[in-house]
């Protein structure tokens, strides 16, 4: 199909739809303007030539069948915009595990166990053979036979730029992540709220069908955490968000043992982690909010990942696909206000700028110096 055929036929199917959803209900419209839209997308693409080119290119330089022709006899050069479908999945939900093993790193779950292993060994815990001490018998066997702490430091830094260790030359560094992170929380819940307003300040029908809230924020922020993140998620990330998954399902097992709780007067594995790091590891770290994080930030982490993020999406069902994810959002950020790094944090901005501007800029950057 030529350029010239191209145009004409984009200029009758603007004809054609503007004269098909006159006749439709004005309720409907909007779902047979979208179907209409991805129909035309669709018949282009057909007609264009493929990705090779055809015998476009033969055609502009004059040693095609033809010979040289004018511009509007070429093929049309159909663009396929394929940019956000470009990512490895598995990258993203290795990511969003690591995330999820780094908020309980940052609970000091690790480093509790470490401290019950040794205490074991040296005598100064009264465990014998119950279940926590066959645990900790054999948790040198459970540890990650590849990836230590200062592997783990080092994807933490890679994938979420958490940390102060230095990084080998060449590796890329997702340096943005946690500000892109908390601008899309922000957006999502600042999207959510907006609907609730208008559900109340609604009037008439034609506001009844007017969306109130912005999806092109959520889904600009979306698209662009999920690039940054999988982009600085090559190499090892995968294998080592699994191998130490694994662990930490063992870690937590082992706390929650009876014998172990027992021997500290704790009623859960929580009340475990709390009385170890406030006698052998300096103070307790901020166990309720982390643990929000993690199984929030996870699932925010792991809707990024599987999400399309499709521009012309129907407003009704993105405030669906939205709510799947909306009370996540709100809790992620409800939690992450009350660490010491998000105190700063004034609360989801209307717009990208307070997260990303430079003003603001200070109130975001997370402080992971003592992990």
């Amino acid at each position: 199909m030529t350029i010239q055929q191209t145009e004409t036929i984009q200029r009758l199917w603007d004809r054609f739809i503007r004269d098909q959803l006159a006749t439709i209900p004005p309720e409907e419209r909007r779902a047979y303007t979208q179907q209409f839209e991805e129909r035309f997308a669709e018949l282009v693409e057909k007609g264009a030539d493929g990705p090779t080119g055809g015998d476009g290119f033969l055609d502009l330089i004059g040693v095609g069948p033809k010979g040289r022709v004018g511009f509007e006899e070429m093929s049309y050069p159909y663009l396929k915009p394929d940019f956000d479908e470009s990512f490895v999945s598995s990258q993203l939900h290795a990511a969003a595990e690591l995330y999820f093993i780094y908020q309980y790193e940052r609970s000091k779950v690790f480093q509790v166990a470490n401290v019950l292993h040794r205490l074991f060994h040296a005598g100064s815990i009264k465990l014998t053979r119950g279940p926590g001490a066959n645990s900790l018998y054999m948790l040198e066997k459970w540890q990650p036979q590849r990836y230590s702490l200062r592997h783990r430091e080092a994807a933490y830094r890679r994938a979420f730029n958490y940390g102060v260790n230095p990084t080998a030359p060449g590796t890329v560094v997702n340096r943005d992540f946690h500000r892109q992170l908390v601008g899309f929380m922000g957006a999502v819940a600042q999207y959510l709220r907006d609907l609730r307003i208008g559900e109340v300040i609604r009037g008439g029908q034609q506001l009844e069908q007017r969306a109130f809230g912005s999806a092109a924020t959520v889904q600009r922020l979306g698209i662009d955490l999920r690039y940054a993140l999988n982009r600085a998620t090559y190499g090892s990330i995968y294998a080592l968000a699994v191998e130490t998954g694994h662990y930490l399902k063992q870690v937590l097992a082992l706390l929650d043992a009876p014998d172990i709780k027992k021997a500290f007067d704790a009623n859960t594995k929580w009340n475990v982690v709390e009385t170890v790091s406030q006698r052998y590891l300096g103070g307790m770290a901020e166990i309720s909010q982390r643990a929000k994080m993690a199984e929030s930030g996870r699932r925010i982490l792991l809707f990024v990942a599987d999400h399309d993020f499709k521009t012309g999406v129907d407003p009704s069902l993105f405030e669906t696909e939205m709510g799947q994810i909306g009370q996540h959002a709100e809790a992620w950020v409800a939690a992450y206000r009350m660490t010491r790094e998000g105190r700063g944090f004034v609360g989801a901005a209307p717009s990208p700028d307070p997260v990303f501007g430079s003003k603001n800029r200070h109130r975001f950057e997370p402080a992971f110096a003592d992990l």
